[in-house]
């Protein structure tokens, strides 16, 4: 059961989709993998406290049954958000991500022997390794700021099962994870309150249906603030799923979901780019690695 419990994706609320989309398809060469225009709010609340058309894209290096992703809210009515200190960063594996950002002349600054920050559009951290793209997930991990690293150590492991790996106590740091193939969870203690700006995101996890509700009522009976009891998601093309949101004494908000049918998921990927005049295509976009090795 343990297998089934792992860390799926990370909400950002994003204001330029166009400049976001080059930086994940050009740079990071991430490939969409889903993509969603929408009228109205979900019962998720992805989208935040705001009104009016929104769009949910999905990126990554492979399908969410194998990799973390990266999801992306476009609300059209929002330009940009202000960051907080919350969401500290995203390392990632790939020497092409680095080449691509050198080549296309995307800010890099060295912060360690093979390692380079890069920012997203709206100032999301991106952490480069400088190294070859390894054939599992190349998201290392999530990092994360927390006010006490020892009640969140106590929280992830009682209600996420997650263990401990590493801890640096120099740095306040702790690495958490469910599995060592899978992306980690690194907290790290700051000085002072966790500030989530307008642009707080969210971290969704999957779990086995059958454990959502005891989850749910574990984090009643520990006084956790539920954003959304637990309830049913249905999707177009998507198998319908069980999610659960609560926040943790920091505020971040933490999304349940009940594990799907990986086969199911990759079977209705819906790959794609987006045109000049902004709208989603279905037919995919071949950014510099796919042509560079269809050219070999």
């Amino acid at each position: 059961i343990m297998a089934l419990r792992r860390a799926l994706h990370f909400g950002f609320k994003v204001g330029d989709r166009s400049k976001t989309v080059t930086f994940y398809q050009d740079v990071l060469c991430m490939t969409i993998l889903r993509h969603k225009e929408l009228q109205e709010g979900c019962k998720a609340t992805c989208k935040g406290p705001y009104d009016g058309k929104w769009s949910k894209t999905t990126f990554g290096f492979g399908p969410e049954d194998d990799d973390f992703v990266a999801e992306l809210i476009y609300n059209y009515r929002v330009g940009e958000y202000r960051l907080g200190n919350n969401f500290l960063g995203l390392p990632l594996e790939s020497s092409q991500a680095v080449s691509n950002a050198k080549l296309l002349g995307w800010p890099l600054t060295g912060v360690g022997k093979g390692l380079y920050l890069a920012e997203a559009p709206g100032g999301y951290r991106f952490y480069l390794v400088d190294k070859e793209q390894p054939p599992n997930d190349p998201v290392q991990k999530v990092c994360l700021a927390v006010s006490d690293l020892h009640k969140s150590i106590h929280c992830c492991s009682s209600l996420l099962g997650t263990k401990v790996k590493e801890g640096n106590e120099e740095k306040k740091t702790v690495l958490m994870l469910f599995a060592e193939t899978q992306c980690k969870l690194e907290l790290h203690n700051i000085v002072g309150t966790v500030d989530h700006g307008t642009a707080f995101g969210q971290i969704a996890f999957s779990f086995p249906c059958e454990q959502l509700t005891d989850l749910e009522a574990l984090m009643m009976k520990g006084n956790h603030k539920t954003l959304t009891l637990l309830v049913s998601l249905d999707s177009p093309g998507k198998a319908t799923v069980q999610v659960v949101i609560w926040t943790d004494s920091d505020a971040h908000e933490i999304s349940l979901l009940s594990y799907w049918d990986p086969n199911v998921l990759t079977r209705i990927v819906k790959q794609g780019t987006f045109d000049k005049w902004g709208h989603f295509t279905s037919a995919p976009k071949e950014n510099m690695y796919t042509q560079k090795q269809k050219g070999k």
